[in-house]
Order: structure tokens, then C-alpha cells, then sequence
């Protein structure tokens, strides 16, 4: 089968591999039709960030299932699947208070281990989520960055009726955006410093923009003034500059969410700590994607979402490509973030 292999050194190319088999009785084979490359994705492939090499990647993929083991409940072939990447222990104290983000034993599909990256894969079927009728599989490779913004909201509560301010416009931030908007937030605010993306923000469900490149911080709050109560702020970027932004704007007792990861240290000023005590604000970190029951109320969300016609993918999609092409476009990114989504093509159309 032909899989996207990534070695040391930034390297990738599109291999020959073994067909995997199925070797535990929860095993599932899938072939898989859609897989998405993922921001985490980046380090691992141009600074040596995985835990392995070489390594196929891919944790946001959707496809059918080929055969299955005996103990794999009541998942059929032919069945439209989505990648569910975290495989926690289920057994230590973390897992049995459903707190699965912090199992100490857990894997991690594509990451961990091989991924969906390749023609087949197998995972167990604890890492799978079926699709439901009238869902297509394009859909379902989007399931696991939207359940990570989706994950946040519902670490703050919710968003109806608040003031929703999204800092950081690439595909969690899109996506959170719309997915606001479509649960009732009373407004939706993008923050960029790319104006394409605001605009894209804009056209699929933010009320408001601010180009942070051009706009200085005061300008920013004075912009937001009367929707600075009752604001819930999404950090997404993983910057120190953007936390301090998120901190700096805030309004009284806004809650604060902290999705994007950090590459480099964070410090804070006087005054932007301050901000925290003075303003008395709620910061929230947000992990991953999953609650209990297993996978999460997270994955049964974006079901909705999408059965009610709520979330609009095609502006988001950078390219959609055969892994010949796929590899091409990924090694052009140098390192640098995608300014949308790279998608891997495996239906062979």
C-alpha cells in the first residue's frame, strides 16, 4: 500500500508499505479516504519533533472500515469511520475520573504510532467514531480540529450570549469561529494578523475583525468597549505575544481559553499579570478533545453541526491532493504554519 513517509532532516516521500493487519480482537482495519495535516504536524516533520523516525503521520482522517476483530462491538464493514487519535489506558486514577488528556499511558494514532497518512491503517476500534448517515467522509476529517475547539467551549461553559473573541484566524480558530456563531454566541470577534484570514472570519460567521498588525492594543479594546462584558477569549495562536493580547484586552471577569500550544517561553509584564487579578479573570487551559462518555458530548456536537448545516469547509481547504502532491505541498510550508487546510487525498479520484 502506499503510505507518506516522513524521515529526519524534513524529509518525505510517498512509500511502499506493508498492509497492517489486525493482531488484537479490537483491531479494526480501515481504508482511509481523507486525511488532514495537522499544525502539531509541522514540528514533527521539519524539527525532528516526533517521537520516531521514519514515521507516517495523520490524526485528523476519515474512511470505511475493511474487516474488524471479535471484539469490536457494532462496527460493520463498510462503515463511514473518523479517527478518535488519543487511546488512553481506561485504568489509571486520570481515565477513571474521565480526565483521559491526562492518562500517563496513553497512545496517540499518527503520533505515537503510525497514522492515517497511507492507503490502510489499524487502530483500535476505541479510535474510531462512526459517522452517521448524511455525513460525508470530507466532513469527517475536519471531526477532530473542530472537537478541539468545541472542547474549549465546553470547558467555559458555553458560548450563548457571550461575547466570543477568537485570537488566531488559522483552521482551530476558523473553525471555532463557526462554531460559535452556530451556538449562539451574541458576537463573534476574529483577531489576525493576516487579513485574508479575517476576511475568510468575516464571510463565515464573525461579526467583527481586527488586524493586529496594524491595530495596536488600545485600539483593539477600544474596538471591542461595548462587548467587553460577559466576553469569553480564545487564544489559538500559541504565541506569548497572543496571550498577552488575550490578557491585555479582556474585559471584567472574562474567561480566558487558552487552546494554541507554545513553542517559546512566555513572560508577562506587571501590568498584563495584573490584568488577571484586577479584572478578575477566569483562565481556562484546554486540552485535547474529549470528555466522558467516551470520545465525548465534544464528538456528538460536531455530528449536530454538520446534520444542521452549521460548519463551511470548503474556504478552509488549502488544497486537496493525491500523496504525491500532498507531499509536494506540505514540503513547501519550509516550516512556516499553513494558511489552510493541507489535505491528503487517498479515494484515488
Amino acid at each position: 500500500m502506499k503510505s507518506v513517509v516522513v524521515h529526519t532532516g524534513g524529509k518525505m516521500s510517498v512509500e511502499e508499505s506493508p498492509m497492517p493487519e489486525l493482531n488484537a480482537p479490537d483491531d479494526v482495519l480501515v481504508r482511509v479516504a481523507y486525511s488532514g495535516l495537522c499544525g502539531s504536524d509541522i514540528p514533527r516533520i521539519f524539527s525532528n519533533g516526533a517521537h520516531f523516525y521514519p514515521i507516517t503521520l495523520g490524526h485528523e482522517f476519515s474512511g470505511h472500515v475493511v474487516s474488524t476483530g471479535t471484539e469490536c462491538g457494532d462496527l460493520q464493514e463498510g462503515d463511514a469511520v473518523v479517527c478518535v487519535p488519543l487511546l488512553p489506558c481506561f485504568q489509571c486514577e486520570e481515565c477513571c475520573k474521565a480526565a483521559y488528556s491526562q492518562c500517563k499511558h496513553y497512545q496517540f494514532i499518527g503520533s505515537r504510532r503510525d497514522g492515517g497518512h497511507a492507503e490502510f491503517v489499524v487502530v483500535s476500534c476505541k479510535n474510531l467514531f462512526r459517522l452517521p448517515k448524511g455525513t460525508s467522509l470530507m466532513q469527517g476529517a475536519f471531526f477532530e480540529p473542530i472537537t478541539v475547539g468545541l472542547h474549549a467551549l465546553k470547558l467555559a461553559g458555553g458560548c450563548e450570549g457571550k461575547e466570543v473573541v477568537v485570537i488566531g484566524a488559522g483552521t482551530i480558530g476558523q473553525l471555532i469561529i463557526q462554531a460559535a456563531a452556530a451556538l449562539g454566541a451574541k458576537s463573534v470577534t476574529a483577531i489576525d494578523i493576516n487579513p485574508r484570514r479575517l476576511d475568510l472570519a468575516l464571510s463565515t460567521g464573525a461579526t467583527h475583525a481586527c488586524d493586529s498588525a496594524i491595530m495596536s492594543e488600545e485600539e483593539i479594546r477600544q474596538h471591542s468597549h461595548e462587548r467587553r462584558f460577559n466576553q469569553l477569549i480564545l487564544e489559538t495562536a500559541g504565541t506569548p505575544q497572543t496571550v498577552a493580547l488575550a490578557l491585555d484586552i479582556a474585559g471584567p471577569k472574562a474567561q480566558v481559553a487558552l487552546v494554541g500550544t507554545l513553542h517559546k517561553d512566555l513572560t508577562l509584564n506587571v501590568v498584563t499579570f495584573s490584568h488577571i487579578l484586577r479584572k478578575e479573570l477566569t483562565i481556562l487551559g484546554s486540552w485535547m478533545n474529549y470528555s466522558a462518555p467516551w470520545p465525548g458530548s465534544e464528538w456528538q456536537q460536531a455530528t449536530q453541526l454538520f446534520a444542521e448545516n452549521k460548519m463551511n469547509l470548503e474556504p478552509l481547504i488549502a488544497s486537496l491532493s493525491t500523496p504525491e502532491e500532498f507531499v509536494t505541498d506540505v514540503i513547501s510550508l519550509a516550516g512556516k504554519p499553513m494558511t489552510g487546510k493541507i489535505l491528503l487525498d487517498m479515494t484515488g479520484r
